[in-house]
């Protein structure tokens, strides 16, 4: 009976060691610095790739864009404005 009492006593303390590992592990991932981390990252490598050298094509599309919506948005201005 008592080797079973033991034996009890060590799966419950394991389970516990492993939950105590998920629940930080949980909180690590969901803290915001991580997900800030994470997202940095994350737009980091869109517009550099692993060996660190620019992705020139990411980056013609970003600035190509935003030159876009720069004239746009200066033309509906310069329209509505006469």
């Amino acid at each position: 009976m008592s080797d079973q009492v033991s034996s009890l006593e060590r799966e419950i303390e394991q389970t516990r060691e492993r939950l105590a590992a998920t629940i930080d592990q949980l909180l690590h991932r969901a803290s915001p610095k991580t997900i800030a981390q994470r997202e940095v990252a994350s737009v980091k490598g869109y517009f550099v790739d692993p060996a660190g050298n620019p992705r020139q094509d990411n980056i013609l599309k970003v600035v190509g864009g935003l030159a876009v919506a720069v004239t746009f948005f200066y033309l509906v201005r310069h329209v509505a404005g006469d």
